[in-house]
């Protein structure tokens, strides 16, 4: 690499030197001019002191600037030589950084290209393997050809086989091959029958055996959760009036009175013929209380108009409040519970106001709770754990009126918000088999639960109801072809049903039995559960005269 700057720099130290050459060779022409005029003379000339020493100054000037010329220039020469030098060094390694980039592009292309010829080594070898598998699968296809034309063959051989061993069979049975087909498909079918009939009672016996545990859980579950027979006595609430006057009052002009007490309170007024009373419909008992409470001042008071209505509502609200917190707290301090999170606490109170089939839930919980206790004593578990997952386990009812869900679930979502022990938890989600029962701690509350709800006189329901049931029951079961008799007993808790012997057997008493149980969780309500008998009798009668 050629470098302009240099070249410039070295002219220009060439041409300083030859002016200091010229001045140079200048002084010295002087001095030898000077000398020669004086012995020109010779010794007549008479010496001229002054111009000798004019001569002599000039001579001492021009050596003087001869000598600083001579001296900047070869410092300027010095300079000038180790600037060059310098710049001769980096020009120097610029090569050697080119000469290195290019070894390694060098070097990188010779990698390059290596790994090319290894690509197109592969590439060869992909495409001697392809011509070799294109030839096997030629040659598979050609076989394939052969091989499918012998299958044609037999086809057609075992076909003419087939005809006349089937001819050959008609001829001896005496039967269509149509015939034959359909008194065997009968045949087996019956057989069929029998033989899914006897595995069903075998796969049932076993299930109940292996699982009469969980099938009990289930079925309490199931009567906490029906309250289908209830609605009617859960969801009314009757108000005293003083006169049937006060009807007038309470509807107001135009309607008025009634179409702003039910907006502000949510709750359906209904007014009939009934003397001095009216109903209050709702199905949130907190609400449905709240209302009572409003109208039953409203009627005391005697005033009764909108302005009117929401301050009362707004102050029975408070009061109401008032009295679910205090119910909560006193439920707490029966349990033995100190340090429940304060938002639960109201939730936990307007249980006071919910029932289940008759059976007031916050005071089912306290008595859960005792149960639990005590069982946990009993089995070495711990009693506060198993005593706080059973009072907490039924409080997602408080919220299934506003929440869509199982209560269960609901309330397990509850606990887990406010901190609960993931084992409390699981115990409420699982105390009706929602989830997989994984702890002691859940499967005492389930049994807990079950105590509480089918003690004696803990739950009713309606004599109406109970005697509708009652009437359902037996009539499904005398719908039943082969059904003599139909008796209901123990409350309606066990079916026993009577067929007649000469038409359905022991197999057919099976069916009849597993029928008639689904046929009864699928057009019943009913809480617990219902045992269904089927009773086969035969007898033997005789004379002896």
């Amino acid at each position: 690499m050629f470098d302009i700057g240099l070249f410039q720099t070295l002219v220009v130290a060439g041409l300083f030197l030859l002016l200091v050459v010229a001045v140079a060779i200048a002084v010295l022409l002087l001095r030898r001019n000077g000398a020669k005029p004086a012995a020109a003379r010779g010794s007549d000339a008479v010496p001229d002191p002054q111009l000798d020493l004019t001569r002599s100054r000039t001579m001492l000037e021009a050596e003087e600037a001869a000598s600083g010329v001579r001296t900047e220039a070869e410092e300027y020469a010095v300079g000038v030589r180790a600037k060059a030098e310098a710049q001769l060094a980096a020009v120097e390694g610029a090569r050697r950084e080119v000469d290195e980039d290019g070894r390694q592009r060098r070097e990188e292309l010779r990698e390059q290209r290596l790994e090319i010829e290894r690509r197109e080594q592969r590439l060869a070898d992909r495409e001697e393997r392809l011509d070799a598998d294109t030839h096997d699968l030629v040659e598979r296809g050609r076989q394939l050809g052969v091989d499918k034309a012998e299958l044609e063959t037999q086809r057609r051989s075992l076909a003419e086989a087939e005809a006349d061993h089937q001819h050959t069979l008609e001829r001896i049975a005496g039967l269509t091959a149509e015939q034959a087909k359909a008194e065997l498909i009968a045949a087996v079918e019956h057989d069929a029958k029998r033989q899914a009939v006897i595995l069903a009672r075998d796969i049932e016996r076993e299930a109940v055996q292996q699982a009469n545990a969980r099938a009990q859980m289930i079925v309490v579950g199931a009567i906490q959760r029906v309250a289908s027979e209830q609605t009617s006595e859960s969801v009314v609430s009757a108000i005293h009036l003083p006169g049937d006057d006060m009807k007038g009052r309470i509807i107001g002009r135009e309607g008025r009175n009634i179409r702003a007490f039910e907006q502000v309170t949510g709750v359906n007024v209904m007014i009939d013929d009934t003397p001095e009373s009216v109903l209050l419909s709702c199905f949130d008992p907190v609400r449905r209380e709240t209302a009572r409470m409003t109208l039953t001042e409203l009627v005391a008071d005697g005033r009764i108009h909108p302005a009117r209505i929401e301050e009362v509502h707004e102050r029975s609200k408070t009061r109401i409040e008032a009295q679910c917190l205090r119910a909560a707290e006193d439920a707490l301090a029966d349990v033995g519970i100190s340090d429940l999170h304060p938002a639960l606490v109201p939730i936990l109170g307007s249980l006071r106001y919910r029932t289940s089939y008759g059976q007031n839930v916050l005071k089912h919980l306290v008595e859960s709770a005792h149960i639990a206790a005590l069982m946990a004593a009993e089995l070495g578990l711990d009693i506060a754990q198993c005593r706080r997952a059973a009072f907490l386990h039924d409080i997602g009812k408080a919220l299934t009126h506003e929440v869509e869900g199982s209560h269960a679930m609901i309330g397990a979502d509850l606990a887990r918000k406010y901190g609960e022990n993931p084992d409390v938890v699981h115990a409420i989600e699982a105390h009706h088999n929602e989830v997989e029962v994984k702890t002691v701690e859940a499967v005492l509350v389930q049994a807990a639960d079950a105590i509480s709800g089918s003690r004696p006189g803990a739950r009713r329901e309606s004599i109406e109801a109970y005697v509708q049931r009652l009437e359902k029951l037996e009539g499904l079961a005398s719908a039943h072809p082969g059904v003599d008799k139909v008796f209901a007993m123990q409350a309606g808790r066990e079916i026993r049903v009577m067929v007649a012997p000469e038409e359905v057997d022991d197999i057919e008493t099976q069916v009849l039995a597993r029928d008639l149980a689904k046929q009864i969780e699928e057009e019943l309500s009913y809480p617990g559960q219902i045992k269904v008998v089927v009773v086969r009798e035969s007898r033997a009668i005789e004379t002896a005269r």
